[in-house]
């Protein structure tokens, strides 16, 4: 089962695409470019849509989603951490 979706390799993030992910769970993932799955156990719940980060991310950090520069970490963001609003922030403002 494919518990979180990634686009390529360099990636800093995954989107959740099952509901009810808890925290200490072993996930799969899927690198849809190169077609291949990785794991990843999670430290926090994150709900479907959202996004998990797949390496830690320390303040001011750059998060990549689609190969695409998508906001600045706010907060430090531990892997396998829920990555949403309250820890990354839009750059255009």
């Amino acid at each position: 089962m494919i518990h979180f979706v990634v686009h390529e390799e360099g990636d800093s993030v995954g989107t959740i695409v099952v509901e009810d992910v808890k925290a200490n769970t072993s996930l799969v993932g899927w690198i849809m470019e190169e077609d291949k799955t990785l794991n990843l156990p999670t430290i926090s719940d994150i709900p479907i849509g959202h996004k998990v980060a797949l390496k830690d991310l320390a303040t001011g950090d750059t998060v990549i989603k689609y190969g695409v520069d998508i906001g600045r970490v706010i907060a430090p963001i531990k892997a396998g951490e829920h990555l949403h609003v309250h820890n990354v922030k839009t750059k255009r403002w």
